[in-house]
């Protein structure tokens, strides 16, 4: 199993910086976290760890290179609830995201559904979300399947959050070699359901995993939120079960790519010396 890490590890500083700060605490792999199209002012002045969707990818294989980090994936989480509009990131930027983990040479790209912010995603009801977000994902799923990509649905949001839920969506959008699951510990938690079941329920389906632990403090706020950035504690210090989920992970044989979605650097270098631990 390889452990990576989410490539927002220190603020107000460059997605090069980020990749030298994952490596410097002994990690060799690290996804493509935040992304956008077209510039930006913050990348340019390089106190923005972001990448665009347009740039030619010996710009970005060049700051992993350089920093001795191998990438594994591609955060492309969307707004898949609200109408597609020019300032929302959805379909188009799904497909660019697919496109660029082609010429990366990445084999997955992680997605999902979010939160609505407009009053008509608010509104949907909850056969008019799967069909929303079936509509959204069906031109990206055909070029993810085209380029030989994985499209990995994450539990962020009111559909993916619940098992049931999830299930239905992945029942409609079919093509099960190229739609899978990345299971993040920390969000399914939080939207109210065990990720245990998700590994349960769709066993091999799993192709990745998100690690966050959540403190005591959250179990009030369980199934009223749908996802949360990273975690603010190391694995093991929360009440999410994380070494139950590695070893019920270990025993349905998945040995694919995980990355730590953890915030401050002390915490992910005592997370990811305790998922070795859990491992050995």
């Amino acid at each position: 199993m390889k452990i990576g890490c989410f490539a927002l590890l220190e603020p107000f500083s460059g997605m090069s910086r980020q990749f030298q700060a994952i490596r410097e605490l002994g990690i060799k792999y690290a996804d493509l976290t935040d992304n956008h199209d077209g510039a930006t002012l913050g990348v340019e002045y390089g106190f923005s760890a972001s990448v665009s969707l347009d740039s030619h990818p010996a710009k970005i294989k060049a700051m992993a290179e350089d920093a001795g980090i191998e990438l594994t994936s591609f955060c492309a989480h969307a707004n898949l609830l609200d109408p597609v509009s020019p300032d929302v990131y959805s379909t188009h930027q799904i497909i660019k995201a697919i496109r660029s983990a082609r010429d990366l040479g990445l084999s997955q790209v992680i997605t999902t559904e979010g939160d609505p912010k407009t009053e008509f995603g608010h509104n949907l009801s909850p056969a008019q979300r799967i069909f929303a977000i079936t509509e959204r994902l069906h031109t990206p799923i055909q070029w993810a399947k085209e380029l030989g990509i994985e499209l990995l649905i994450e539990p962020h949001g009111i559909v993916t959050d619940s098992v049931e839920e999830m299930g239905k969506l992945l029942d409609t959008l079919g093509h099960e070699e190229t739609v899978g699951i990345c299971l993040d510990t920390g969000n399914s938690w939080l939207g109210g359901a065990e990720p245990l079941d998700y590994i349960k329920t769709f066993g091999s389906r799993i192709r990745h995993i998100h690690w966050k632990d959540m403190g005591a403090e959250w179990e009030e706020k369980r199934g009223t939120l749908y996802g949360c950035g990273m975690g603010s504690i190391p694995l093991g210090d929360g009440v999410v079960g994380i070494e139950e989920i590695v070893k019920a992970l270990v025993s349905i044989g998945f040995d694919g790519e995980t990355t730590l979605e953890v915030a401050g650097s002390d915490n992910v270098k005592t997370s990811y010396q305790r998922l070795q631990g859990w491992l050995a």
